[in-house]
């Protein structure tokens, strides 16, 4: 446990003010007594994982700030009942890390999260998706601390199609604006089941060798970033990215902030770039698409933490 811990150190953008406290838990009953401790307190508390798609504001975290990065393991089990292989991975194990567990034991549904900068925690909140692939569609249970202000309890949580969509899972729900605080409800992640078919180990490795390598031809590497800014609206006809760039606003910065000159979608920090920065860049490509395509663009990336009032800063940017 840390006071004062910079959230910058923890966020692939590499930026963020301080948290009041970090604590960062290795097993499930550590995060419940942390959880337990400081919410019979009074104390906020916000749920992080891997960092790789939120920004901290430059004030940092009021209350205390818990990360799953710690809750790593991966194991395999019994097939279920439909014959398919299962496996089960901590809400703090990389999803590059699992990939390439599962592609050693020969299974297969995972390859096409090669390389992605998150956490299983988190891409099973978010309903990653990548190359036309989501979690879910690969997602059988999780097991999930539920908050509640008289005790939290851990609970299954099995699949239902229509809990989810893109980008869209039955583990968002929140209420206030910052999407990490917990609120009487709220579930965290702690571990996730995968129900996987059987493929050849050879042929997994060259489809995650090909991802990576599409991925870092992208430029998803090149600065530090949270990946895709926005979400795609399959309404608008086309990615997010490409009406960006017909805004003209591919290349446009906001002090060391800037709309990646090789990806529409992707916002960057060139080097010592502020929450504000992106802030004040992500609202100002929101106004320019609204105004010369008629799209409200809704944010991929998290906003969490101590922001300053400014009626600039729209709630649902969050």
């Amino acid at each position: 446990m840390r006071f004062d811990e910079p959230m910058a150190a923890h966020t692939t953008f590499r930026i963020g003010g301080p948290a009041d406290c970090y604590a960062e838990p290795g097993t499930v009953t550590q995060l419940v007594n942390l959880v337990d401790v400081f919410s019979s307190a009074g104390c906020p508390v916000s749920v992080v994982g891997g960092g790789s798609n939120l920004l901290v504001a430059d004030r940092g975290i009021r209350g205390a700030v818990i990360s799953t990065a710690g809750l790593v393991g991966i194991s395999s089990g019994e097939p279920d009942q439909a014959g398919a292989a299962v496996v089960t991975a901590g809400a703090g194990t990389l999803m590059d890390d699992l990939a390439g567990w599962c592609a050693d034991r020969e299974l297969a549904g995972l390859e096409r999260f090669a390389a992605l900068p998150g956490t299983v925690g988190g891409a099973v909140f978010m309903n990653a998706r990548c190359y036309e692939r989501s979690v879910s569609d690969v997602f059988r249970e999780a097991e999930c601390l539920v908050f509640a202000a008289r005790g939290c309890t851990l609970e299954k949580h099995g699949m239902n199609a229509a809990e989810w969509d893109y980008k869209k899972s039955p583990f968002q729900g929140r209420t206030g604006p910052d999407p990490t605080v917990l609120s009487e409800g709220s579930t965290i992640v702690v571990s996730a089941r995968f129900a996987l078919s059987r493929g050849d180990r050879g042929d997994l490795r060259r489809e995650m060798a090909k991802y990576a390598a599409d991925r870092e031809a992208k430029g998803h590497f090149r600065f530090p970033s949270a990946g895709s800014m926005f979400k795609n609206d399959r309404a608008f006809g086309k990615p997010s990215g490409k009406i960006i760039d017909e805004a003209g606003l591919r290349g446009f910065s906001v002090g060391k902030a800037r709309v990646a000159p090789w990806h529409g979608n992707i916002v960057v920090n060139e080097g010592g770039a502020t929450a504000d920065d992106v802030r004040m860049l992500v609202e100002e490509i929101r106004r320019r698409v609204l105004e010369t395509a008629g799209f409200d663009l809704e944010c991929e990336v998290v906003f969490a933490g101590d922001w300053r009032a400014d009626t600039t800063f729209r709630e649902n940017t969050v």
